[in-house]
């Protein structure tokens, strides 16, 4: 039985489901279980040259896909999470200090991301106001992130979101919708404030 027909099954019957769960990861600290953590080693995919930092919090799990390109780095007091979905790092990629990534996340290459930005693919459903939030479970949308992109500091990027390749984040924004290829947005919602004109050869303000 492949992986994801094992996944499938597991998902079908709510008690297996839960002691899977509960095996894998603590109910309280919802994070993976010590005894997960120990092989951890042996299921994440490290590029070669690629450094993340001891600091770094890992809620790696090993049913979802991490993976992290060569020459990558994951700064100081970071917390890279897979566990409701793959979280995929390209080649020559900093992530920036006391960064939060949470998958459902793709990231290519040659990408910087500032100190403090919060990457997030997963939402806490609320819908139904007769139970918590916390009963209600989550929901995720794919981030992807293209090649070349700047990503400034204390930026938030919501789930769902496609940066399109060369763009620039300015500090402090919070993006709400896709960003085009070769454009500059900041604010909250971030809005574009220039484009990368091709004819003319230069950033155009918008």
């Amino acid at each position: 039985m492949n992986t994801d027909k094992l996944k499938e099954k597991i998902k079908k019957h709510p008690l297996l489901k839960r002691f899977v769960l509960n095996f894998l990861m603590h109910p309280v600290k919802t994070r993976p279980q010590w005894w997960i953590r120990l092989f951890m080693p042996f299921y994440i995919k490290r590029g070669k040259g690629s450094v993340i930092y001891r600091s770094v919090r890992k809620d790696i799990v090993p049913f979802n896909i991490f993976a992290l390109g060569s020459k990558s780095v994951i700064e100081d007091y970071s917390v890279i999470n897979n566990a409701v979905g793959n979280l995929v790092i390209g080649s020559n990629t900093r992530v920036g200090i006391g960064n939060t990534i949470i998958g459902p996340v793709t990231i290519s290459d040659n990408v910087n991301i500032g100190q403090n930005v919060t990457i997030s693919g997963l939402n806490h459903n609320y819908e139904d106001p007769s139970k918590t939030i916390s009963e209600q479970g989550v929901s995720t949308m794919p981030i992807k992130i293209e090649n070349d992109v700047w990503i400034g500091a204390n930026s938030v990027i919501l789930p769902g979101v496609q940066i399109g390749n060369h763009s620039v984040i300015g500090a402090g924004s919070i993006i709400t919708k896709d960003v085009p290829p070769y454009s500059v947005v900041v604010g909250n919602p971030a809005r574009i404030v220039k484009r990368y004109d091709m004819d003319l050869k230069e950033w155009v303000k918008v």
